[in-house]
């Protein structure tokens, strides 16, 4: 029998249509079941710590690069503290930030992998000098317990000497402090170090040598990982204490100098004996043992979570963690938008000031001034110049008037005589037995006639 073939024409298949957030949310379902435990290596970029906690930075390589977040809950048992340039392994699960349908890597633990061609000099330099038993412990020398006469080699302008000898002054007044000014960073900077150190050495005056500088990058601190740094602090004469950056900053100074300090403040402490010194180390012990205490709670609560409630933990934690990625992101454009109004406001109020500048009478007010003291100044010459005149014609009629006078004649050795009529002129005006009145240049006389 011949078979008849049937074909039905059903028609194209149904169409599914998502919304954006349902395909955001659906490709994060799929992301997050593939890469829920993944470990990336690569560069960090851009880090940047946002008010809620959480870091925001780049993993990058030549060609690629991955947006990550590590929020604040999982980087605050890290051991390190992230920086740009640092070349570390990333562990942590693939989401997707539905707001701009981006994926991103929510890190749980970071872990440092080096520093590429500047970490490789820093090890080889590192074993050569351990080679030839610089790093040894038998050759450190131990700091005076109290030391009266400190030598420190630092940049003058940087806030590491202020630092240094406010706790210096504060912990143990009255010491001879010397600071040899020296570049720490760019040209130059090596020689300058090396010729303090050698300055403090060859003098024998300090009984210690703080050597150092503030924090920074490893190119910023780079002039400590230098071998004739190091080979000048092993001949120096004195003690050397090594206070460079940070506390997670370690150069090739550290592991040569007899004493390394985490920071230059901390250096100022650890030379100067302090009566505090007991209740510092108690209260070390017991940031120790809480730190302990809290990592072992943290891997206990880790283990909890792995046994049940990690998966509800988790959606919560992301829930969390994307709306306070929102405030963050609505705080950046507030502070670009306050930003922007202050600018335009600061330029409205220059254009008026220059406005306002045109229209100021002060200048002519200052004009007029002018005018009016040359004014009086010529007046007042005038013056003086007439009342010089006026005296000088005074002057001449005083000295006529003397030259008439009397008394000017009594002076050649003449008198007037006088009697109660008056002047007496002649012989006969004054008869004997009469009273006279004789004034002569200097004095007067009463006389008697008799002849």
């Amino acid at each position: 029998m011949e078979q008849i073939g049937l074909e039905f024409d059903l028609g194209p298949p149904p169409r599914r249509v998502y919304s954006v957030g349902e395909l955001n949310r659906a490709i994060a379902a799929l992301l997050g079941a593939e890469f829920a435990d993944v470990w990336v290596s690569g560069e960090i970029s851009g880090l940047k710590l946002a008010s809620s906690g959480h870091y925001y930075f780049t993993l990058k390589e030549a060609d690629a690069q991955l947006k990550c977040v590590a929020f604040r809950s999982s980087h605050r048992y890290w051991k390190f503290k992230p920086q740009d340039g640092l070349a570390v392994l990333a562990r942590g699960r693939v989401d997707v930030y539905e707001v701009r349908g981006e994926y991103q890597l929510l890190v749980d633990l970071m872990e440092p992998q080096g520093l590429g061609a500047l970490q490789l000099a820093f090890e080889q330099l590192k074993k050569k000098l351990a080679a030839e038993g610089l790093f040894a412990a038998e050759r450190k020398r131990a700091l005076p317990r109290f030391p009266r006469r400190i030598g420190i080699v630092t940049s003058p302008r940087g806030a590491a000497i202020a630092d240094m000898l406010k706790i210096l002054s504060r912990r143990f007044p009255g010491l001879h402090i010397r600071v040899f000014p020296a570049r720490v960073q760019g040209e130059g900077a090596v020689e300058d170090v090396c010729r303090g150190i050698e300055y403090f050495s060859a003098s024998r005056w300090p009984d210690v040598v703080i050597v150092g500088r503030g924090g920074g990058s490893l190119e910023d601190l780079w002039t400590f990982n230098e071998e004739a740094v190091a080979r000048a602090i092993a001949a120096c004469a004195a003690p050397v204490v090594s206070a460079v950056g940070h506390e997670t900053d370690v150069t090739i100074a550290d592991f040569v100098a007899d004493l390394r300090a985490p920071t230059p403040s901390a250096a100022a402490e650890m030379v100067v004996p302090s009566r505090a010194a007991l209740l510092e180390r108690i209260a070390s012990s017991r940031a120790t043992a809480a730190h302990a205490l809290r990592y072992r709670l943290a891997m206990l609560e880790r283990r909890l979570r792995q046994q049940g409630v990690e998966r509800a933990l988790g959606l919560l934690q992301r829930r969390v963690g994307r709306g306070l990625q929102r405030i963050d992101e609505q705080e950046y454009r507030l502070r670009e938008w306050v930003r922007a109004a202050l600018d335009w406001r600061e330029r409205r109020r220059r254009d008026l000031d220059a406005r306002l500048r045109r229209f100021d009478a002060r200048p002519r007010l200052a004009a007029s001034r002018r005018r009016m003291e040359t004014a009086e100044t010529t007046a007042t010459q005038t013056m003086r110049l007439a009342l010089a005149r006026r005296r000088s014609a005074l002057e001449q009629c005083v000295a006529k008037l003397l030259q008439l006078s009397p008394l000017r004649i009594l002076e050649r050795g003449y008198a007037i005589v006088s009697n109660q009529r008056g002047i007496v002129k002649e012989a006969a005006a004054a008869p004997a037995g009469s009273g006279i009145h004789v004034r002569l240049a200097k004095g007067e006389l009463d006389a008697v006639v008799e002849e």
